[in-house]
């Protein structure tokens, strides 16, 4: 089993901090996360700055990152402006967002579903054209802050109306954490006798079913898991919207199930602690608190023993 692992802490991880980090700490942050064997990093979002301050300066990061040949930085968008500022930057790949109803659509973006998939369709092909991978991320696929429960049927049908100019990949987003097991088992089976070309999933840990449903999805055929280094993020136009599942902790399950990552456990654990100490907290990663214990292997695929963070103390 294969399983592209996508760290979202420079973009999702750090866009809901009440600590806004300079462009130079972000761009530390992509830095360690590559050297760690993350494959595929979201590093900037081009939002308005304004309405989202801890994402300003995109640009600049992208700037003062020493970019590592086999790594994949991509660049969030909502808009076709911020599009353009994606191309400009020379990301490797876009993520364009939209939710999957109409309230949440507007309090997040000002946008209607309809106009989302228009606008996906159109992004889709300059995308194409300029030989830039293009993802899209299906937000609230599981439930909305604002109009509840979101019915699989009801996101199947704006997966297959992205069909008409697909992406070359679609992620269902767990925008509030309210998803489970069975739902992912739907929807991304759902996507699959659709055609979509590759899947991903994006979970976020508000009720504690985050890594149950990673393992789920990519049972269930999805290629791509979204994660965040000490389960950092969270969403500012999402009432209640927990932070992501913790790479750290899903690193811990995949790789004893036998999943290799490619990722260096111990290295993830470590850069969890430095961006606590960045953003003057705790992160909530259990194995960030916990540390590693046989049989799982630092990368995946191989025994070590238990390892424990220096601070951990027997009680």
């Amino acid at each position: 089993m294969n399983v592209i692992i996508c760290d979202v802490s420079p973009r999702d991880g750090l866009q809901n901090e009440s600590r806004t980090l300079s462009p130079g700490i972000r761009a530390e942050l992509v830095r360690r996360l590559a050297a760690a064997g993350v494959p595929r990093i979201e590093a900037v979002s081009f939002v308005n700055a304004a309405r989202v301050p801890q994402m300003g300066g995109a640009e600049e990061v992208l700037d003062l990152v020493e970019r590592r040949p086999a790594v994949v930085y991509a660049g969030l968008v909502l808009n076709e402006r911020g599009f353009d500022r994606a191309v400009s930057a020379d990301v490797d790949e876009v993520h364009y967002a939209f939710p999957v109803t109409d309230r949440f659509a507007r309090e997040n973006q000002n946008t209607t579903v309809a106009h989302a998939i228009d606008l996906s369709r159109r992004l889709a092909l300059r995308a194409s054209e300029r030989q830039i991978r293009f993802t899209v991320t299906l937000s609230a696929a599981f439930g909305c802050p604002f109009e509840g429960r979101v019915a699989a049927a009801e996101v199947l049908r704006v997966a297959e109306q992205l069909q008409a100019e697909p992406p070359d990949e679609l992620v269902l987003a767990d925008t509030i954490g309210v998803g489970v097991p069975s739902q992912v088992r739907e929807l991304v089976r759902g996507l699959a006798k659709l055609g979509v070309a590759q899947i991903g999933c994006h979970f976020h840990n508000t009720r504690n079913t985050a890594v149950a449903n990673a393992v789920t999805a990519l049972e269930c055929g999805a290629a791509v898991l979204d994660a965040s280094v000490g389960g950092t993020g969270g969403c500012p136009f999402a009432p209640r919207a927990g932070g992501n599942v913790a790479t750290e902790d899903l690193l811990y399950t995949l790789h004893g199930m036998g999943i290799a990552t490619g990722i260096d456990l111990d290295a993830m654990i470590s850069l969890g602690h430095w961006l606590g100490e960045q953003l003057g907290r705790e992160l909530p990663s259990q194995v960030g608190r916990a540390g590693t214990f046989a049989p799982v292997a630092g990368r995946g695929g191989a025994h070590q023993r238990a390892r424990f963070p220096a601070s951990r103390k027997d009680s």
